[in-house]
């Protein structure tokens, strides 16, 4: 046995600091905590956003602008569209699998508006969550149904 080869005994050390074992440790008396303030006392927590007692930054900004909760956002589709479809794949019924193989909806929980824009000559049967009075006009001018799911 050599002093290059001494080791203490198995479970004798720490992996971390032992703090506030006596003033030997080297680590006790204010246990690294320093003197006095929140941060010596037990139980504190620092809130979030908290900078010292300067005003924090949420508190800083204006607050602008209104965020309604019940606001649907919806994908638009025209007219024009919904005839491009129903020519090129000769559908008499359009519905949300016939806007999503042509590209015009991507997720599962897309909600769908059939807008006025441009002329539908075809009579087509169509499905959405909503339809504009303009849209829904055109489409039974040409003898079509509209049905909202």
């Amino acid at each position: 046995m050599k002093l290059n080869n001494l080791k203490p005994a198995a479970g004798s050390t720490h992996s971390r600091r032992r703090i506030g074992r006596g003033p030997g440790s080297g680590l006790g008396g204010t246990s690294t905590r320093g003197h006095k303030g929140a941060k010596a006392r037990s139980g504190y927590k620092k809130k979030i956003g908290f900078e010292g007692g300067q005003m924090p930054l949420q508190r800083r900004v204006p607050k602008a602008g209104f965020k309604n909760i019940n606001h649907k956002e919806y994908v638009a589709i025209n007219l024009s569209s919904i005839q491009t479809i129903a020519e090129t794949q000769n559908l008499a019924k359009i519905g949300l699998a016939e806007f999503r193989a042509a590209g015009f909806i991507t997720g599962k929980k897309d909600l769908v508006k059939v807008l006025g824009n441009g002329e539908i000559k075809n009579k087509v049967e169509v499905e959405a969550h909503a339809f504009s009075k303009t849209a829904e006009d055109a489409i039974k001018a040409v003898g079509g149904n509209t049905t909202i799911i």
